[in-house]
């Protein structure tokens, strides 16, 4: 359909069964996608084929870094996103313009890494495209205009969004959309690890990908074993959220690598294994005295964690299936703790005067008192914290975070039930 003949559709409601799977408020999902076709049509003109696209942030439910280590996670899509305005072209480029940053253009005759577009998102979509070319399928040009509301340096994982996006564009429109969730994620990862130049583990693509509360063992990462966990939320009595506290994560790289290298470390001094989750953890134990001399304490310690939380996530996922909303928010707490104490991502050593994450969950704690909770979100080092709040006491939990981050830190979410989407 055309510009105005999409427009129109938007406005007249024909697409507001979609809408209604993926936000709370319908009307201002159409006021925001009449808005982008608007963008798009400035940028590129009439077309007579355009499509809608949307991936979502996600928030990491359990699992704080396991999954590098082939570990177990817990990731639930949030009802923000990125969303496109595509046309397909015969001219073998890609074209996307994204909101607020200047346009990539990939032409699709050189799909080589590029040392130049290490960090940019050009390096994300050259990898996908290179990762559905390598697979055996189909990729070509397009024109695309997007939109994101999904915080960035927030742990709601823009970057996986953003792939996410693309990955579901190129399947969309050049191969019937027959590349499932998963590989779509694993796609994604490879563009982000080898292209982008971050290592990361899968957590976030599938969790972007798939939807819903999802629940993944990274044992054999080429073949994760991926369950949908059906569960009324809602029927808890909390809202869940995460409070932004205006860190960045544009210098903490080498924090997040630092975590992968020594866990590494550990698993190769206990037999030359490549992964904690090769390790047996009672050898762990038995060798902690030698470990801490050849890998130092900080590695025993984030190896310690890593034991523990795989367990973790196993027992939410019970807790989750059951409803059993209590047992799962002393899980919360519990993986909280062992971030902080043993993990140690709350904030770098290379910035102590920066702890953000400290002071927000040290404020969110004394305004609990006994009841939700909260830990670390995401990668951690900077960004946002995630809460579970009582509904009754949302309003005074958001003045009291927003008078110490500002106006709008505090973000509560929505678990969207499916991840990458076309629109129709």
């Amino acid at each position: 359909m055309n510009n105005q003949e999409l427009k129109s559709k938007i406005l007249n409601g024909d697409f507001d069964k979609s809408f209604s799977i993926l936000y709370v408020d319908i009307e201002n999902a159409k006021q925001r996608y009449s808005k982008i076709v608007d963008e798009f049509t400035a940028l590129y003109g009439t077309r007579d084929d355009l499509r809608l696209f949307s991936a979502p942030g996600r928030t990491e439910v359990g699992g704080n870094h396991t999954d590098h280590q082939h570990g177990c996670v817990l990731a639930g899509s949030v009802n923000l996103d990125v969303i496109a305005v595509v046309s397909k072209n015969d001219e073998n480029i890609i074209r996307i313009k994204s909101q607020g940053f200047d346009m990539d253009v990939i032409d699709l005759n050189s799909l080589s890494i590029k040392a130049d577009e290490k960090g940019h998102s050009a390096s994300l979509i050259r990898g996908v495209c290179a990762a559905f070319k390598n697979n055996g399928y189909e990729i070509g040009g397009f024109d695309a205009y997007t939109v994101s509301n999904v915080l960035k340096g927030s742990g709601l994982s823009s970057s996986a969004a953003f792939e996410v996006l693309v990955s579901n564009i190129i399947n969309g429109i050049y191969n019937n959309s027959v590349v499932d969730a998963v590989n779509i994620a694993k796609f994604s990862q490879f563009a982000e690890c080898e292209y982008f130049g971050k290592p990361c583990g899968l957590l976030d693509q599938m969790a972007s990908s798939v939807g819903g509360f999802t629940y993944a063992d990274f044992f054999d990462p080429k073949n994760p074993i991926v369950e949908k966990i059906e569960v009324d939320f809602e029927k808890s009595g909390h809202t869940l959220c995460v409070v932004d506290t205006g860190g960045n994560h544009a210098d903490l790289t080498q924090d997040y690598a630092d975590i992968t290298a020594e866990m590494k470390s550990v698993s190769e001094f206990l037999g030359n294994k490549t992964h904690l989750r090769n390790v047996d953890e009672k050898e762990f134990y038995s060798s902690i005295g030698s470990l801490r001399k050849s890998c130092g304490d900080r590695a025993v310690l984030r190896a310690f964690h890593y034991f523990n939380e795989n367990k973790r996530v196993e027992e939410q996922r019970i807790a989750l299936k059951n409803s059993d909303f209590e047992s799962f928010f002393k899980l919360v707490t519990s993986s909280g703790n062992s971030s902080y104490k043993y993990l140690q991502n709350l904030y770098s050593t290379s910035n102590t005067s920066e702890q953000g994450l400290c002071l927000a969950i040290a404020l969110t704690k004394s305004f609990l008192g006994d009841k939700g909770t909260c830990r670390v979100h995401g990668g951690g080092f900077a960004g946002t914290i995630q809460c579970y709040i009582p509904n009754d006491m949302l309003d005074g939990y958001r003045k009291m975070i927003e008078n110490v981050f500002g106006k709008d830190s505090f973000v509560p979410l929505k678990i969207r039930p499916v991840g990458g989407f076309e629109i129709k």
